[in-house]
């Protein structure tokens, strides 16, 4: 990829030398004043997208396309450095979009194999840019969340889901919004750090099923 300089860049280094200069004119002269503070020069958002075009390029299933194109959520969200203070109302607008958004099983068919679930709890790999386009990525759920009372590595950014199904049931209201919570986070918590699963493509449908009976089955070891 071809490199260009950027202007933005170039100003600021330009401002950080000429301070510097300044600084041994008056040490040589004597002077005991601190040389002036040069203010950060101002990044625009199209500054920030042509830094992001000359200084990355695209490499397996990691595209400079997929960081720069933000759906309407991400837009909003990313207003928001600190996610736990979005507005209500715009938390609120937010998930209703992401609610009518969300894909649940034509077949009716919620739960697949625990088994094959765990496996995608524990799969942390995927759509890194060593990965092979089309490749099979994991959910990485322990990354943030306790699921099993063996696992003795498990992060805390998320709930415990240790006993999920023993606490909750497994009424219909249960599993459509595991599926929904699953499959889009920010239906239900607008801004959510957890990706959004099912809406993103990260993990398939049937990988979908697999995690939900490794959630509800009683038979998991979730639910142990």
């Amino acid at each position: 990829m071809q490199r260009h300089t950027n202007a933005v860049a170039v100003a600021a280094l330009a401002a950080l030398l000429a301070t510097g200069a300044s600084a041994q004119d008056r040490a040589q002269d004597g002077a005991k004043a601190r040389p002036a503070k040069a203010k950060p020069a101002a990044v625009s958002g199209a500054d920030m997208k042509h830094l992001i075009e000359d200084s990355f390029a695209s490499r397996g299933p990691v595209t400079v396309e997929g960081v720069l194109n933000q759906d309407g959520m991400q837009q909003t969200c990313s207003q928001y450095p600190d996610r736990t203070r979005v507005p209500a109302k715009v938390a609120k607008k937010i998930e209703a979009a992401e609610l009518k958004q969300i894909k649940y099983p034509a077949d009716d068919k919620w739960l697949g194999d625990w088994k094959e679930g765990e496996k995608v709890a524990q799969n942390g790999r995927g759509m890194q840019f060593t990965d092979q386009v089309g490749g099979t990525n994991g959910g990485n759920c322990y990354a943030c969340h306790q699921m099993t009372k063996a696992e003795i590595s498990f992060g805390n950014i998320g709930p415990s889901l240790y006993q999920y199904g023993k606490l909750r049931g497994n009424s219909q209201e249960v599993i459509k919004y595991t599926w929904g919570k699953i499959w889009d986070s920010s239906a239900y918590a607008a801004c959510s750090n957890m990706p959004r699963f099912g809406h993103k493509g990260i993990l398939t449908e049937a990988q979908i099923r697999d995690v939900m009976a490794l959630l509800l089955d009683p038979a998991s070891p979730v639910n142990q």
